[in-house]
Order: structure tokens, then C-alpha cells, then sequence
């Protein structure tokens, strides 16, 4: 059976990536060489299922959708991106060293999407079982504990593929893994106009078929074939971090990086309230939730290629295009708003456009680190910039309780000119891809 498998995946392995011999091994362990195949097709395989999760139970869009459909407070609504956000990416800086010293490091993504996977299967449970506040509050609480799994899972592979893909190849694989999850987005998308009164019962649904993406991942990465690595030598990111915090003082070009990052988080917090917003112009209705799905699946599969090309040419001029995309986009949705616009489909497209340019602020802003950075720099700049960014982005869910003032068309009108204030900020980086 093995063999057969073996045989197979050699085959698909060398269509995927256009490699003749797919025994060929170019920076992986020699003892790993004969298992790369099998283990690239492991990974399309479990990526596919954790993306397209990320798409059925999306915190930016179909999480905000339930806990309006259970009835939670508006506020809310505002707390599920910075904590997917800030506890996924908090934690990569404090697991790495224990991680690192384990030689077998794949069963932390497999536990950790195992728990991704229950965390989900919770929130559609919470949703069901429960209504108002309390359902709002489990809904939260389980997404903690999933962002914190996912933060786990992001140390993990990172290594794991490292001993196991080739870099050759390493692209490709999430790249085949996106266009898988952005098609099942676009078949989510297109069944939402369907759904008709039982709209809950197809959220609930969505959470649980996430979950089930999730568990499937987990059990389909525990066949990866890794080879023991190296337990010496590693180093928490958090640590490093206090260690080179200096460097928000001596390093002026590196300082402003951070603060023009930190002001273009305008665009990610966004996104929740732009989706209040929605429901509360289009009384709800379920066909919004559809074509917001399908505008996002669009902008993900359109934005890499376009933002990725301007980024080799310039990756400050990607953020100020990006971040000025983003900030009108939420300037038009407050107009939009005050002219009492109902329309699914606008509304779609102030989704898509914000999406698309939400896409661009994030490979601008990677593209220039990476750039802006030496060999000796890079994995200083990398933690300090995460560690200040992952605390004001869970500092950020705070802004949330201005939505019984100023209701979400105003945070939205709010987190817009913060993201222009961005793009006028990223005018005074310097280039980076010039020399």
C-alpha cells in the first residue's frame, strides 16, 4: 500500500512542481529526499483544509455574521479580529525555544489543529445551544484558545517544512492550497443566496464543516514523514525581543516602519465593523453574507498576483496605493451609509475593494521588512516588530466599545482616515528595492 502510495504521489509530485526526477533533493535532509513527494502532497492536502476552514469560519466576516445572528452586543463583533490576530501571533515569540528542542515538531500542528478544529466545532455548538451575551462571550472565548493554537501551529510548520518541502516547492504548495480554498470560498459564497430563513442553521453548519476542515488536516499531517532535527541552539523571538528594543530608538528607518505598521492595523479592524455595518443597511439579509464571500474569494485570488508584482518594483508604493485603496473604501462605506443604501451588492464591493487592499498593506509591508532588512537584522527586526505590533493589536479591541456611540458606520468612517494617515506615512519610507 505504501508503495502504491509512494508511486502515486511521485507521479502528481512531479506535475505539480514540473520536476522530472521528484526524487531530487536541493536543501532538504538527505534521509528526507526519497519522502518528498509523499510529504509535498501531505502538505497541499492539509493546507487546503486549513484555508478553506479559514474561509467557512473567517473572523473578519462569518464569525462577526453569527454573533450579530445569536443576537450579542455590537461591541462584540469588533474583539474577533484582534484577538485572532494579536493571540495568534503573541505566542510565536514565547513557543519557538520549546518547540526547537523537541526532534520531532509536526504533532505540534497536528494537536494544534486538532484544537483549532474542537475550538470551531464549539463555536457553531455555543451558537445553537445559546443566544445573546452568553453565546456572544463562548463564542469569544473559544476563538482565544483557537488563535492560540494557531499561533503554535505557525512555529510548527515552519519548521517542519523547512525538513521536509523543498523551497523549490514550498511555494507552490500553499500557492495549489489557496486556489483550493478560494474556490470552495466562491461555492460558499454562491450557496449563501439559498439559504433562505434558515440562515443560523447554515452559520452553525459553516463552523462545523470548519471544524471538520480542521480535524481532516490534523489527521492527514500525521503522515508526514520528518526526520528527527536539531534540539540545540533555539531562542524564544520574546526574549530577543526585549533584548533589541533599543532598536525602536537607534534606527530611525526601522522606527518609522513601525509606527507606519502599526496606523495601517486601521484596515484589518476594519473589516468587522464594516460587516455590522452591512447587516444593519441590508436588514440582515443572508444574500449579503454570500456575496461578500464570493467578493473576498475574488480579491484573494487577484490581489497576490497584482500587489506581488508592484511589490518587486516597489513595496512603499504598494503600501500608500494599498493603504489609500483601503481608506476611501471605508470613507465610501460611511457614505454610503449616510445616503441610506441598502444594496447587497455595494456593499460587496466596498467588501471586496477594502479585502483587495487589505491584501496589498500586508505583502507591502512583509516585501519591505524583509527588504529593509541585512542577514544580521532580520530576525531583530522581525520580533521586536511583531511583539509591538501583536500588543496594540490586542490593545485595539478596546476601540470596540465606541460602537454604542458611534455605531459601526462611524468606526468604520474612523479606521478609514487612520489608514489614509498610514498611506501619507508610508510616503516618508525610504525605498527599499531600489539598490
Amino acid at each position: 500500500m505504501n508503495q502504491q502510495l509512494d508511486k502515486f504521489t511521485r507521479g502528481v509530485y512531479g506535475l505539480a512542481t514540473g520536476d522530472e526526477d521528484a526524487r531530487v533533493c536541493k536543501d532538504v535532509p538527505d534521509a528526507a529526499c526519497k519522502h518528498l513527494p509523499r510529504n509535498f502532497g501531505i502538505h497541499v492536502v492539509a493546507l487546503s483544509a486549513t484555508k478553506s476552514g479559514d474561509h467557512l469560519a473567517s473572523a473578519k466576516l462569518v464569525l462577526v455574521w453569527l454573533l450579530g445572528a445569536v443576537g450579542a452586543p455590537g461591541f462584540m463583533a469588533g474583539l474577533t479580529v484582534p484577538i485572532r490576530e494579536s493571540l495568534a501571533l503573541i505566542p510565536q515569540l514565547f513557543v519557538a525555544a520549546l518547540i526547537r528542542r523537541q526532534p520531532i515538531r509536526k504533532n505540534f500542528w497536528v494537536w494544534g489543529s486538532v484544537v483549532q478544529g474542537l475550538c470551531v466545532g464549539g463555536m457553531g455548538a455555543s451558537a445553537w445551544l445559546l443566544a445573546g451575551a452568553a453565546a456572544g462571550w463562548s463564542i469569544l472565548g473559544l476563538l482565544v484558545v483557537f488563535s492560540l493554537a494557531r499561533g503554535v501551529c505557525s512555529v510548527a510548520i515552519k519548521d517542519v517544512q523547512g525538513k521536509t518541502v523543498s523551497k523549490f516547492s514550498r511555494g507552490k504548495a500553499s500557492g495549489y492550497a489557496s486556489s483550493v480554498a478560494g474556490g470552495v470560498a466562491l461555492a460558499i459564497g454562491v450557496s449563501g443566496f439559498f439559504v433562505g430563513d434558515h440562515s443560523l442553521q447554515f452559520l452553525i453548519g459553516l463552523c462545523l464543516g470548519a471544524a471538520l476542515m480542521w480535524l481532516a488536516a490534523g489527521l492527514t499531517y500525521h503522515f508526514v514523514v520528518e526526520e528527527p532535527g536539531a534540539t540545540g541552539g533555539g531562542a524564544n523571538a520574546g526574549a530577543e525581543a526585549l533584548r533589541q528594543l533599543v532598536l525602536l530608538r537607534d534606527d530611525p528607518q526601522f522606527r518609522w516602519f513601525v509606527i507606519t505598521r502599526a496606523l495601517f492595523l486601521s484596515s484589518a479592524f476594519a473589516f468587522p465593523f464594516l460587516v455590522l455595518l452591512t447587516r444593519e443597511q441590508t436588514d440582515a439579509a443572508f444574500s449579503a453574507l454570500g456575496s461578500m464571500l464570493i467578493a473576498v474569494g475574488i480579491a484573494n485570488l487577484i490581489g497576490g498576483t497584482v500587489w506581488g508584482r508592484m511589490a518587486d518594483q516597489s513595496s512603499r508604493r504598494v503600501l500608500m496605493l494599498a493603504g489609500a485603496l483601503a481608506g476611501g473604501t471605508c470613507i465610501a462605506a460611511w457614505g454610503v451609509q449616510a445616503a441610506a443604501v441598502s444594496s447587497v451588492w455595494a456593499f460587496a464591493l466596498l467588501y471586496f475593494g477594502l479585502a483587495l487592499a487589505h491584501s496589498g498593506i500586508r505583502l507591502g509591508r512583509s516585501t519591505y521588512l524583509i527588504d529593509m532588512a541585512t542577514q544580521d537584522t532580520r530576525a531583530a527586526y522581525t520580533a521586536v516588530s511583531n511583539t509591538v505590533i501583536g500588543l496594540l493589536l490586542l490593545a485595539g479591541g478596546g476601540l470596540s466599545a465606541l460602537e454604542p456611540l458611534i455605531g459601526p458606520g462611524g468606526l468604520v468612517l474612523l479606521f478609514g482616515i487612520g489608514v489614509l494617515v498610514a498611506a501619507i506615512a508610508a510616503v516618508r519610507l525610504p525605498e527599499v528595492q531600489s539598490g
